[in-house]
């Protein structure tokens, strides 16, 4: 490995490219005097966000004659999580949104336009008007390219403000010391170069980590690392025992199919031709929340209604006709084309639930900084926003269109707390030897003699899948956890073929894989103590909600010889008090 060192001072450093990154470090360069780095494991538009197809939801009201409300908009997203979602935290999101909507319209992001030249607005699962009387019209949207359009914005206005990018650079430490951040070590791919960046504010905005299933909607880059190198360091992740299952991925492919086709009509047919969403949500039907539609898929397969009797069922919009699909849906249309083979506005296509969204992770509070106990203290000069961030307006179910409004609104947040923190703040002094803990983690990959990265990593997703996916219980669990207990033993002697230097991808992927076997862990151990149903967290052998006991956001942290320690912090309840879900 190389000996040599490279360090860079910067006022404030984003860790990731995406969505929530580029937000912050808009935000982050218009306050005059901060030098802002954002490093990137990937060039920043080839991001995750970009595959986001659906919308962004905010309340504008374009496309519904009666109007629409945040506070209905508060209402479905804390409904959508189980009310476990801090009601204050939600309010802000509700209210922002509508504002950063526009903001991005200012900057220049094509939405489509209703007749009269106002933005765009289609239905999205979970999404009503007058607290859940009839479906709204809330997701403003850009065809199907909503999320590569928000992408394409942003950097385009990090480059205007002079953010400096250090593109395809691996992150492999957080320096901090008695919560105090001081900045990160990366590894520059390209040349295997270690760079230590210090800065005054961090901001971790790496995305999830769905890649710990076999089938998962994430691009291969969405590994966990944020969470992994923070919870190393001895701070606490929240709530990962709720990760969403979304719907309709394409069968065995994983590659989404947006809720907005059945926004726009689109419904779900079992093998007997059935419209089978009536029989779970009379009211709702295919627009219902994602962990209501993705067990109902899976009880249809289960009693033998899956198409030709495989894992899977039909969507359905060849009613929809081909200019509204050509017109709105172009996306799908084109994936639907070369992946799989057919043409949507002929055919319905084969769906089934995939791995899609990190409910959970990185405390923080709505300012996107970063928790260091369940009592609220902080972590100075840490942050984080974006799906690695658990702030927590997503509860145990996200709402469809909000994972592009939270990386905007706390993304936005966090940018301009940090300015004010970078300014009023000096450098930390960094440790003795930063990169020495960095070095040895990636020495030990070079010189490991045990299994391939490959190996590891499949038998970390068919333990994942089979037990910890949308049906849960005890002995599933139980297993997971010493599978994954074990997996994590064994990648202390993971091996590697290519040890060289320069571009070595081999020893990137074997590092993705340990935070991935982290993320694993955490998500596991945290699904096997929480005794409720609750969102997408289902378990067989306790399927009610119980509010009495777990109306509550699980805290843990890694202990020595990966013990993991619990504790806990109550939901915050303002407007809306806990009731059944209906849909």
């Amino acid at each position: 490995m190389s000996t040599r060192v490279e360090l860079h001072r910067l006022d404030a450093v984003v860790v990731g490219g995406g969505g929530a990154g580029l937000a912050a470090a808009v935000y982050l360069a218009r306050q005059p005097g901060i030098r802002t780095g954002v490093i990137s494991k990937l060039y920043p538009t080839r991001s995750h966000t970009g595959t986001a197809q659906g919308g962004v939801g905010a309340a504008l009201g374009n496309c519904d004659p009666e109007g629409d409300s945040w506070e209905w908009h508060m209402f479905d997203t804390v409904k959508g999580s189980d009310y476990l979602a801090d009601q204050d935290a939600v309010e802000i999101l509700c209210r922002e949104a509508i504002e950063v909507v526009y903001e991005l319209e200012h900057m220049g992001l094509p939405f489509s336009r209703t007749v009269d030249g106002r933005i765009a607005q289609r239905r999205f699962g979970g999404h009503a008007l007058n607290f859940g009387e009839k479906p709204s019209r809330r997701a403003c949207y850009a065809a199907d390219r909503t999320g590569h359009m928000i992408l394409q914005t942003l950097y385009q206005q990090c480059i205007r403000q002079n953010v400096e990018f250090y593109d395809e650079y691996q992150v492999v430490d957080l320096l901090v010391e008695e919560n105090c951040c001081k900045g990160v070590v990366a590894i520059e791919i390209a040349t295997g170069v270690l760079h230590v960046f210090q800065a005054k504010a961090v901001l971790f905005a790496t995305g999830g980590w769905g890649r710990m299933f076999e089938i998962t909607s994430n691009a291969v880059t969405l590994t966990g690392d944020a969470p992994a190198l923070v919870w190393r360091r001895g701070l606490p992740l929240e709530d990962m025992e709720f990760f969403q299952i979304h719907p309709t991925g394409i069968y065995k492919l994983g590659i989404l199919i947006t809720e907005g086709v059945r926004g726009e009509g689109g419904v779900l047919r079992n093998s007997e031709g059935e419209r089978f969403m009536e029989v779970y949500a009379p009211t709702m039907k295919d627009l219902a929340s994602r962990d209501v539609v993705s067990r109902a898929i899976y009880l249809e397969v289960k009693q033998g209604r899956g198409i030709g009797g495989k894992a899977y069922v039909n969507l359905d919009a060849t009613h929809l006709g081909r200019e509204l699909i050509e017109e709105k849906l172009p996306d799908v249309a084109d994936f639907c084309r070369t992946y799989i083979g057919i043409d949507p506005a002929i055919d319905p296509m084969p769906v089934q639930p995939t791995a899609h969204y990190a409910m959970g992770g990185l405390p923080t509070d709505p300012d996107g900084r970063l928790l260091a106990d369940a009592d609220g203290s902080i972590v100075d000069g840490l942050y984080a926003a974006g799906e690695c961030a658990c702030v927590s307006v997503h509860g145990a179910n996200r709402l469809g269109t909000n994972s592009l409004l939270d990386l905007l609104v706390f993304g936005r947040r966090a940018g301009l707390h940090m300015g004010v923190f970078a300014a009023g703040s000096d450098y930390a002094a960094l440790p003795d030897d930063p990169t020495g803990p960095a070095i040895e983690a990636l020495e030990r990959i070079r010189n490991g003699k045990g299994d391939r990265a490959v190996v590891i990593r499949d038998e970390m997703q068919a333990a994942m899948t089979e037990h910890v996916s949308v049906f849960r219980e005890e002995p599933g669990l139980a297993e997971a956890v010493a599978k994954i207990e074990e997996l994590r033993q064994r990648f202390r002697g993971v091996k590697i073929d290519d040890t060289s230097e320069k571009f070595n991808l081999d020893l990137v992927e074997a590092f993705e894989l340990g935070c991935l076997l982290d993320c694993a862990y955490a998500t596991a151990t945290a699904a096997r103590n929480r005794t409720e149903s609750r969102g997408a967290h289902y378990r067989e052998d306790f399927q009610g909600r119980n509010d009495q006991e777990w109306l509550k956001h699980t805290f843990q942290k890694l202990r020595e010889g990966d013990k993991v320690e619990f504790s806990y912090r109550q939901a915050t309840i303002t407007r809306f008090e806990p009731k059944e879900r209906v849909y």
